[in-house]
């Protein structure tokens, strides 16, 4: 298993959504943040799982919540780009790469 190191811009990321769900109901943040570790323990074993969405750039679709972790897969580690909502533009988190 390789290490998943995560940007300071995708952990911002998690932070808003963090506080956007919680904002929404009380414990709903720690659910998706929940969701967020089981995914990204998910790509931690297998990162092929996830297919190539731009060039070298993956993604993982969380199940519950509609958020997809953006990331490189290198021959040391993973490296999380971005963790963005489904209706986002591309260009966003294209854009950190």
């Amino acid at each position: 298993m390789k290490p998943v190191l995560i940007r300071p811009a995708a952990a911002a990321d998690i932070e808003g959504a963090f506080h956007w769900y919680e904002g929404q109901r009380i414990g709903l943040g720690i659910e998706f943040r929940s969701e967020l570790k089981a995914t990204i323990d998910r790509l931690a074993t297998n990162p092929v799982l996830y297919q190539v969405i731009h060039h070298d750039k993956r993604r993982a679709l969380l199940r519950r919540f509609p958020y997809g972790v953006f990331y490189r897969v290198y021959a040391e580690a993973i490296i999380v780009v971005a963790v963005m909502h489904g209706r986002r533009a591309p260009k966003r988190w294209q854009s950190r790469i």
